[in-house]
């Protein structure tokens, strides 16, 4: 973990493709997300993270294979899941994955546990929505065992038992690193707490302090739990876009945002995404990271403040924003981003 006077910057991504509309290959983006990670490695950022899906429109079913790729052609750069949907897994096989790419990167490797925003895993390896919660507890509880022993013994509801067996590889970190990753939810906030692991939460609409009594949450939980308040660590993950000006990344930025929010609206029922939106997300308090270096700086201090993040995660990735574009924001959060951020956080 990184000091109290720093923190820790870095993307994620869940390598969109939106084929329907003649984008981007799947083939093409995946090819081009090893480029990315090389370059936030060199410009120093300290975490590339890809989400789990199983879409059309995400090339990302498999992010432990992708960061594998990646893993010999980067040298200091943290690989992780954000998410892995944990649920419709099989945890044996979700730490023998990761444990395999934290040799291969020499200890850089983590998991993002979650339940996922979307749910076409479920039907996919033949899990019923209606367990939804009680899956992942006992999935959870199944993956920190085998973490915590080389030899497993373990019985649920939803799994065949394992019986004093031993699961292989093992991670060269000892923990493996398992984050708790929500969306807002008080349960989960207070589970992490009470286990002692860190936890990110996925802000990405409204203004980043309202999950300030999840924090609190949080930390509450783990304190009773007799875990050290001071060793807890605590990230969030929002939608960013850095250009050389706010005029610049606000004007390309909108309608990316708006096609992409209102497709999945289309689906979940939301309203329609409005530019009156999108402003109101784009000023200071709000949960879109938008705008030139200094701006996005100043954004990611005020939510450090707010949620006590020792890591923040910036989602850069849509379809119709150009590869270039991409590896542009990730320059600019690594070389001028981080700098301001470190050196106003160093003097507290």
């Amino acid at each position: 973990m990184k000091e109290k006077s720093s923190m820790e910057l870095g993307i994620t991504t869940f390598l969109h493709t939106n084929p329907e509309h003649g984008s981007v290959s799947p083939a093409e983006r995946l090819r081009q997300a090893i480029e990315e990670i090389q370059l936030a490695d060199q410009v120093g950022l300290d975490v590339y993270a890809i989400g789990e899906h199983h879409r059309i429109d995400y090339t990302s079913s498999s992010p432990a294979v992708i960061l594998a790729t990646a893993a010999s052609t980067t040298k200091r750069i943290r690989l992780s899941s954000a998410v892995t949907v944990l649920s419709s897994d099989d945890p044996v096989r979700v730490y023998q994955d990761f444990a395999t790419l934290d040799v291969l990167s020499k200890g850089r490797a983590e998991i993002m546990a979650g339940r996922g925003s979307f749910v076409e895993s479920f039907p996919l390896f033949g899990y019923d929505l209606n367990d939804y919660e009680e899956l992942y507890e006992e999935k959870l509880e199944l993956l920190l065992k085998i973490r915590a022993n080389e030899k497993v013994q373990w019985s649920g509801g939803h799994r065949p038992a394992i019986n004093n067996m031993g699961v292989y590889p093992r991670a060269e970190q000892d923990p493996l690193p398992v984050w708790i990753a929500t969306g807002g939810s008080p349960e989960s906030a207070v589970r992490a707490g009470k286990l002692g692991l860190p936890v990110i939460f996925s802000i990405i609409g409204g203004m980043p302090e309202r999950f300030a009594p999840l924090v609190e949450l949080y930390k509450e939980a783990a304190k009773k739990a007799g875990h050290d308040p001071c060793k807890l660590q605590i990230a969030s993950h929002s939608h960013g876009f850095i250009a050389e000006s706010f005029e610049i990344a606000a004007k390309n930025y909108f309608p990316v945002m708006a096609e992409q929010m209102n497709k999945i609206g289309r689906e979940r029922g939301w309203a329609p995404y409005t530019r009156d939106t999108f402003k109101e997300a784009c000023n200071l308090r709000g949960a879109l990271y938008v705008g030139d270096p200094e701006y996005v700086a100043e954004k990611i201090l005020l939510a450090q403040e707010k949620l006590s993040l020792t890591r923040f995660l910036m989602y850069v990735d849509f379809s119709s924003l150009s590869h270039l574009e991409l590896l542009r924001t990730i320059e600019f959060l690594g070389t001028k981003v981080a700098p301001i951020v470190h050196k106003e956080l160093a003097r507290k």
